[in-house]
């Protein structure tokens, strides 16, 4: 699976109250979640990444309380893929449940800037920033994930192996 955007970059410890502020958790639509998702960091946010980018961060993305409602925002805003040099466990769990793509590089952060445009290969574990035509390995994500996430998300995933659609 190969994805491709402009990234929109973040930096350490973007958490999920940054992510989502909790005043927008009553909203029950997904659209809606999407278009408050980043808004404290970067008001222009939703506009930026309607048209589909790849999101690329420091350490730490994710972390704070474990609501879902954070990896469904960024998704529905338009966020591809969400590239960090780590996340918190919950967020990143989250994020595969649902169908988002998340991917660890190490010392991404200083490898891309806002505009790049990048090329992420999930199954073969690399960044390739096309922008400065330079390639980083990064974790590459095992079949199961993979599958998960070619399904559309674990729901998904659980329904095409039972045979229920």
């Amino acid at each position: 699976m190969i994805i491709s955007g402009k990234a929109v970059k973040f930096s350490d410890n973007v958490d999920t109250d940054v992510i989502i502020p909790s005043k927008y958790l009553v909203l029950l639509d997904p659209n809606e979640l999407a278009r408050h998702a980043m808004e404290g960091l970067d008001p222009g946010f939703y506009e930026k990444a309607r048209r589909g980018v790849i999101l690329a961060a420091g350490k730490n993305f994710g972390c704070g309380s474990s609501r879902e409602q954070a990896p469904i925002a960024l998704k529905y805003a338009g966020v591809k893929c969400v590239i960090a040099e780590s996340f918190a466990r919950i967020f990143y769990r989250n994020a595969i449940n649902i169908g988002l793509p998340v991917i660890e590089c190490e010392n991404v952060s200083g490898r891309i800037a806002d505009g790049d445009e990048l090329m992420v290969d999930l199954e073969n574990g690399f960044v390739k920033n096309l922008t400065k035509n330079a390639t980083f390995q990064a974790t590459k994500l095992p079949p199961f994930i993979m599958q998960i996430l070619k399904d559309g998300g674990l729901i998904e995933n659980l329904r095409r192996r039972l045979g229920v659609k």
